[in-house]
């Protein structure tokens, strides 16, 4: 069975434009994890999706909207435990530690259907539905609206947030701001490469962009960029393999990494953002 047949059916179409969704956002909010050094935040939230879904699944039987929640949670720990950058790593590792070990707890209780809560950890891209699509919609609209409403500040208080401060910048209040908008793009980047390969959409397309511009607005379009074209390529890829059962998280992530590889290439080779620095 070829591509073209397979985008007939409706699993693929809803997989498609989810991967597409996804990939606009954690674009758009991965040079701000990379400015601020969240890589071990997003991580830790990524991890601590896990026992917010094991909850849901208990509660609700909704492993999404517990993840969400749990999510939601964790962000609002980190923020108040980890006030000063010095504190935040500590305080995620404290709060991942225990978060995990609640999840097992709590999975002891679940006696349900196994993948309903490891498709959490490993993604589920081919069991999206439409409602799915129009819960990752409005996710995508909200974080989009108040990312660009705040994009300016944001990026001054992430780049020099002491100076930021001085200036009358509420930086703590941007920094709650982002950590709430990078716990819900985690939840809704789990869906598609699980909690256990996020960095691969979160991290890795701004950490790709900025080897090849230092301009902020540069490093956000590249950024979306190689999300979508490795969310997107990583899944039509995985249809051509779909009778081997591998899951369309490693295909993305393989793409996702190989970009990366070719900037810090290109870099090297005096086409990168390493041209407009200055020696030294």
């Amino acid at each position: 069975m070829n591509l073209i047949t397979y985008l007939q059916y409706p699993f693929a179409v809803h997989a498609l434009i989810a991967a597409t969704l996804i990939a606009l956002v954690s674009g758009l909010i991965a040079p701000f994890v990379a400015a601020r050094d969240m890589a071990f935040a997003v991580h830790g939230t990524a991890e601590l999706a896990f026992p917010g879904a094991v909850a849901g699944l208990l509660v609700a039987g909704d492993a999404v909207s517990g993840a969400l929640v749990g999510s939601l949670v964790v962000a609002t720990a980190i923020a108040v435990l980890g006030t000063r950058h010095t504190d935040r790593n500590t305080a995620i590792g404290v709060i991942l530690a225990f978060g995990l070990g609640v999840g097992v707890f709590l999975l002891s209780y679940y006696h349900g259907y196994a993948a309903a809560a490891t498709n959490i950890l490993f993604g589920s891209i081919v069991s999206v539905t439409t409602t799915d699509i129009v819960v990752l919609a409005v996710i995508a609209v909200a974080v989009t609206v108040v990312i660009g409403a705040v994009y300016w500040p944001l990026l001054f208080a992430s780049i020099d947030p002491d100076v930021a401060e001085a200036r009358g910048v509420p930086t703590r209040l941007l920094g709650l701001v982002f950590v709430f908008a990078l716990a819900i793009t985690v939840t809704e980047v789990a869906q598609i490469v699980g909690t256990l390969l996020v960095l691969s959409l979160a991290i890795t397309p701004a950490a790709t962009a900025r080897r090849l511009s230092a301009s902020p607005l540069v490093v956000t379009g590249l950024s979306i960029l190689f999300a979508l074209l490795a969310a997107d390529g990583g899944f039509l890829l995985s249809l051509q393999f779909i009778d081997s059962d591998i899951k369309a998280s490693v295909f993305i992530t393989f793409i996702s990494f190989a970009f990366y590889l070719a900037a810090r290439a290109a870099e090297r080779a005096g086409f990168g953002a390493s041209r407009a620095r200055p020696a030294g």
